[in-house]
């Protein structure tokens, strides 16, 4: 009987050990798709033009995983060496750190079941993010800063707009440095607590969403169950953002927040990653009135890659959407928002983005509007957001 004890402990053991070494990438790859459509052939003046251009993504879910972002993986949507292979100069990498049970669109309980919290156990994450999601951003946050630890001459974390000037004036013909600006999903890691916002900007938050996909202690999400507005709380949060220089995303918030956030704004907003209803009638996108407001604070709209955004995955869908809001507002409100590794299908990586450059030209993009587009409209607001307030322009 002993033996036979032993031998079923042994057999748990690496049961156990085979679940948390394998289950993690397995659910990535089941979450981070790319779902291998036709892309159209790259023209040597894309490819040429790609390569001269200053590229910002505003939005990716990478730190989610439990994968080194340093190393080239082969799952998800971007690591260090996929952004170099795509000229991509700033990345906003994102922490998300609540997710219900049965996610959808419509209508989340905040009681729901947290996905998040199965990853972080699953994923062997420090105890203390098991239990409190400012502590899940807060090592989000370690991770970003240890891989530009490990890796400095490549990846540079971007706090200030200094640190952009001499991102800029670094970067070189191997497409190295690249910026990584630390951004949250969401202020329900605040654990309603004010204090939070600073320990959070001290650990480099320089963006941060109001809700994401359930009502919280700031404010209601469109996919909540009340969609209502502000809170006093949440308006206490965002003055002190904006006070601070943390970039308030309008992303996932519900159409009564976005007004509030629309006239109390003293600095550019942002829409990180969505799309836009006139080309996908989704309810996480904006309406037109809503990218007017964003546009009259200055602000830009990220346009996401994937079929909840632009209904689609190509890059004429994406495209599609950046056209209505050039026409709509100007060409000096598009930028990109993928929302690589966020549990989304793709048409590509991070690596291919000059697909991306490719349908602006057939699109009829001018050189000047691609470059605003790609990344010098998210660089201006980021430049400008991320000054503390009496620093601002």
């Amino acid at each position: 009987m002993g033996r036979l004890l032993k031998g079923l402990g042994i057999v748990l053991v690496v049961a156990l050990a085979g679940f948390f070494i394998f289950a993690p990438g397995i659910a990535e790859r089941n979450m981070n798709v790319i779902d291998g459509g036709s892309l159209p052939e790259i023209t040597d003046e894309a490819r040429e033009l790609h390569a001269t251009l200053t590229i910002v993504d505003l939005h990716s879910d990478t730190l989610m995983w439990a994968r080194d972002p340093v190393e080239r993986a082969d799952r998800g949507h971007m690591d260090l060496p996929r952004l170099i292979d795509g000229n991509v100069a700033l990345q906003v990498f994102s922490s998300v750190t609540k997710s219900p049970a049965g996610l959808n669109f419509d209508e989340n309980s905040a009681d729901a079941r947290d996905n998040i919290t199965l990853l972080a156990i699953g994923q062997l994450q420090p105890v203390s993010t098991w239990t409190s999601l400012l502590e899940r951003s807060r090592w989000h946050a370690s991770r970003l800063t240890r891989a530009a630890n490990q890796a400095p001459d490549a990846l540079r974390t971007i706090r200030s707009p200094e640190d952009i000037d001499a991102l800029l004036e670094q970067r070189n013909a191997t497409g190295r440095p690249i910026g990584g600006l630390f951004s949250v999903e969401g202020l329900h890691n605040l654990e309603g607590r004010a204090e939070n916002l600073q320990r959070l900007y001290d650990d480099g938050m320089r963006m941060a969403g109001i809700t994401h996909f359930f009502d919280n202690e700031l404010a209601g999400s469109m996919h909540g169950e009340d969609k209502g507005g502000l809170t006093d709380f949440g308006r206490e949060m965002v003055g002190e953002m904006e006070r601070m220089g943390v970039i308030v995303d309008v992303a996932h918030c519900s159409h009564q927040c976005v007004a509030e956030l629309i006239t109390m704004a003293r600095r550019p907003l942002v829409s990180s990653h969505g799309g836009v209803q006139a080309t996908c009638p989704v309810n996480r996108n904006l309406t037109d009135d809503e990218i007017r407001g964003v546009a009259a604070t200055g602000g830009v709209i990220g346009i996401g890659y994937f079929d909840g955004a632009v209904c689609d995955t190509s890059p004429q869908a994406i495209v599609a959407a950046m056209r209505h809001v050039a026409d709509l507002v100007g060409v000096e409100h598009v930028a990109l928002g993928s929302d690589y590794d966020g549990t989304v299908e793709v048409r590509f990586d991070t690596a291919q983005i000059v697909h991306v450059t490719q349908a602006l030209i057939e699109d009829g993009f001018s050189e000047d509007e691609i470059r605003a587009i790609m990344g010098l409209n998210a660089l201006r607001v980021i430049r400008a957001g991320i000054a503390p307030m009496e620093q601002a322009p």
